[in-house]
């Protein structure tokens, strides 16, 4: 779904919802997130560093008195009614199967809900790499969740929507993008293992920015090139685990692993294998320099998992390698890398606050000339999970 901008208000929010539905309603908000390193981990089972931050999809709600979903886009103009008695749901491949998808995976789960006038709204804007549909999906489970009176549980949540995601969007997703809208904590990323779900919070330094550059390439990932990555994981595991049976995911893998069945994986399967074991270790690593305060080391991580990204997994594009080009050769810039799925979206750079305002002009300006595209910089903050804001 597309932005609005600059920022949803909430008060603005109500007006719409009021000339629309003829009432007042309930607001709620989900975040989208950054991550800061660990790139297609999440779905080997292995770890991630996410933060969810101060930008969030917004849903306006009002129950109803029937098993009617009545939804209205607002940066889109756009509606859609459906029953949530349909006797054989099935995604319709539009914008409405973000909500279809959500409220269906609630009720399969056991979630009795009630009917619903919703107004979406989102300041997470599509396909820049900050997880725009993960937000949406959890701010609707939310207000579901809270006009059937029924609590929502953050974890139960971020279940649920990325099932969503995975049978109804059409995108392979892991879980990170869910878990940091439902679980994001201000000021601190999140160390999370994919496969127990457990997460640490980390903090984060307040002397560094976390900026975020938008290449305006936008991918459509569940047009199949992220899924075909997914695969390309899975049929390592399957060779990996011939040699090794405790081998589960590529979470379980080591380097020596990888190596020792090289000829066998295949390059592509092999360069897959090594920049999840590697991207791995990385997040380890860079849990130990935050917690340390070395910004450099973190830095020269992020670094190596741009190099890794782009030529083990093969998911960066020219754009995305000339925004990490640029920032890295301003006076200030720690570390850059692309983030997100990848063949386009954004990358995250690791600055000094006082370099910010110089390195965004640079990136503009080079960044036009080398592309014709004007890039969007936001400086983002770490923010907490989704929640009912009234």
């Amino acid at each position: 779904m597309p932005s609005i901008s600059p920022a949803v208000r909430p008060a603005s929010l109500e007006r719409l919802f009021r000339e629309r539905f003829g009432a007042t309603p309930r607001l709620y908000r989900a975040p989208g997130r950054v991550n800061l390193i660990g790139e297609h981990t999440d779905y080997n089972d292995g770890f991630v560093l996410p933060a969810a931050i101060d930008l969030s999809a917004w849903v306006a709600a009002r129950a109803r008195d029937d098993r009617t979903l009545v939804v209205h886009a607002a940066d889109l103009g756009r509606a859609a009614t459906f029953s949530l008695d349909e006797p054989d749901p099935s995604p319709v491949h539009d914008w409405s199967d973000h909500v279809r998808g959500v409220a269906i995976e609630l009720e399969r789960a056991g979630r009795r809900l009630r009917g619903a006038e919703l107004l979406l709204a989102s300041e997470v804007p599509i396909g820049a790499g900050l997880s725009s549909s993960a937000a949406l999906a959890v701010a609707v489970a939310w207000a579901l969740l809270d006009l059937a009176a029924v609590v929502p549980d953050p974890l139960a949540v971020a279940r649920l929507c990325q099932a969503a995601e995975n049978r109804f969007v059409g995108t392979r997703c892991g879980i990170m993008d869910q878990f940091a809208a439902t679980h994001g904590r201000a000021d601190h990323a999140l160390h999370l293992d994919c496969r127990t779900l457990v997460a640490s919070p980390v903090r984060l330094p307040p002397d560094v920015a976390i900026v975020v550059c938008d290449s305006l390439v936008q991918h459509a990932l569940a047009a199949g090139a992220y899924n075909r990555r997914r695969e390309e994981c899975e049929r390592g595991v399957r060779i990996l685990a011939r040699h090794r049976p405790g081998i589960r995911a590529l979470r379980d893998a080591t380097l020596a692993d990888v190596e020792r069945s090289r000829d066998e994986l295949g390059d592509e399967v092999y360069r897959r294998c090594r920049h999840v074991v590697r991207e791995n270790a990385r997040v380890a690593d860079a849990v130990a320099a935050l917690e340390r305060g070395d910004v450099v080391r973190l830095g020269a991580l992020m670094v190596a998992s741009h190099e890794s990204l782009r030529d083990d997994f093969a998911v960066s594009c020219p754009e995305l390698d000339s925004l990490v080009e640029i920032a890295l050769a301003q006076p200030g810039v720690l570390g850059s890398r692309m983030m997100g799925g990848g063949f386009g979206g954004s990358t995250i750079s690791l600055v000094e606050p006082g370099a910010v305002a110089a390195l965004e002009a640079r990136v503009v300006e080079r960044h036009r000339q080398a592309h014709g595209k004007e890039p969007r910089v936001r400086v983002c903050r770490a923010a907490d999970g989704a929640r009912r804001v009234r």
